[in-house]
């Protein structure tokens, strides 16, 4: 299960709900069952009045979370080829309905995004309703490595990043730091690696009963103005003039070659991020483009599913079960891609991906 649940009480008798994400060998990579004890945790914190505020947290030094277990759903593929397998079914339609509670939680919810926060991490990192960063975290959409596409909601934040910065993250992967992140509005607070017990202890200490929003606001810009001096250097808007021009492209394939001829720019955040683009999966790049595009005119509900329609597509096509093989199960990191050319990836097999897989009613309508 890896999910910890705790409930401490504070000076006026309010209770804080504490969820960790457990498995630090696996740096917190959310299988199924977390993700279901997880939910049903938060419905019923949601749901209690004695419950004031909620915390969500990973435990270990290196990850709050590195993404969600691909290697089970890449290996229900291989069991279920050119279909869906159930498994994804499942595993989609319930780690998006987990971000899309989190995303409208009736109540205050910190999360604390620390080291690595990737993937599915981000996804619930992002729909938390104060995201704290640290110093160390990583922070990073990186699918296009393992040819899936960036999901969780990454449709919704993405698309809403000044100018082509979404589009790039989406592209090439590339980890943003602390400072990036409070500058692209993708997190809230900065606070030390070690500021959180402390955190916790003052929560306690709050009168819940009343100026809820202006004590808590309070707290976390005292925690902040401590930790400010470790702050690091910001990466990626002193870059973004260059990036949008770059991507001021009129179809992928051409922003697929203008990134790609960054990896022998002397610039080395550049040259990196070039790099992991030339060697990512050229129908993921399609995929990214075309659900950025699309995000723009969508609501919440809507993005997640759509993103689940891309999902279980994913898992009908060859490329995710591939990327994965090549990085992560056999790490000889030389993908084999069905489609290696960025310009010879078909139309109609992109515009395949956003057509539902299933009969009669979506199954995350009720997200409405």
């Amino acid at each position: 299960m890896s999910i910890q649940c705790e409930v401490l009480t504070g000076a006026d008798g309010a209770r804080i709900g504490i969820a960790t994400l457990d498995a630090p060998k696996a740096l917190n990579a959310l299988n199924l069952p977390m993700i279901e004890v997880l939910d049903e945790r938060l419905r019923a914190w949601a749901n209690d009045p004695g419950i004031v505020c909620v915390l969500l947290r990973g435990s270990g030094p290196k990850a709050f979370c590195a993404g969600g277990d691909v290697r089970a759903l890449v290996q229900a593929c291989r069991d279920h080829p050119g279909s869906v397998p159930p498994l994804a079914a499942t595993f989609f339609a319930a780690e998006y309905r987990l971000d899309y509670r989190l995303h409208t939680y009736p109540k205050p919810l910190l999360c604390w995004g620390h080291g690595h926060v990737l993937g599915g991490g981000m996804g619930l990192l992002q729909a938390a309703g104060i995201r704290i960063v640290t110093p160390s975290c990583r922070l990073a959409m990186p699918e296009i490595s393992i040819g899936l596409y960036p999901d969780v909601g990454a449709s919704w934040f993405l698309s809403r990043l000044p100018g082509k910065l979404g589009l790039f993250l989406g592209l090439t992967g590339a980890p943003i730091n602390a400072r990036d992140a409070l500058d692209l509005g993708l997190a809230d607070r900065l606070l030390g690696e070690h500021q959180q017990e402390a955190l916790i202890e003052e929560l306690l200490q709050l009168n819940w009963q009343e100026q809820t929003a202006l004590q808590l606001n309070s707290l976390l810009k005292a925690e902040q103005h401590r930790a400010c001096a470790d702050l690091p250097e910001a990466q990626w808007l002193p870059r973004r003039a260059l990036i949008d021009e770059l991507l001021d492209v009129a179809d992928p394939v051409a922003a697929w070659r203008a990134l790609s001829d960054l990896s022998r720019h002397a610039d080395p955040l550049l040259a990196e991020a070039g790099r992991r683009l030339h060697e990512g999966c050229p129908l993921t790049a399609h995929l990214v483009w075309e659900q950025i595009r699309r995000a723009k005119y969508l609501s919440l509900a809507q993005v997640f599913q759509m993103e689940f329609t891309m999902s279980l597509n994913c898992c009908r096509h060859p490329e995710f079960s591939e990327g994965v093989r090549a990085r992560l199960l056999d790490k000889d990191n030389q993908p084999r891609w069905h489609w290696p050319d960025i310009a010879q990836v078909p139309a109609a097999v992109v515009e395949a991906h956003f057509t539902k897989v299933w009969e009669g009613r979506h199954p995350l309508a009720d997200l409405e």
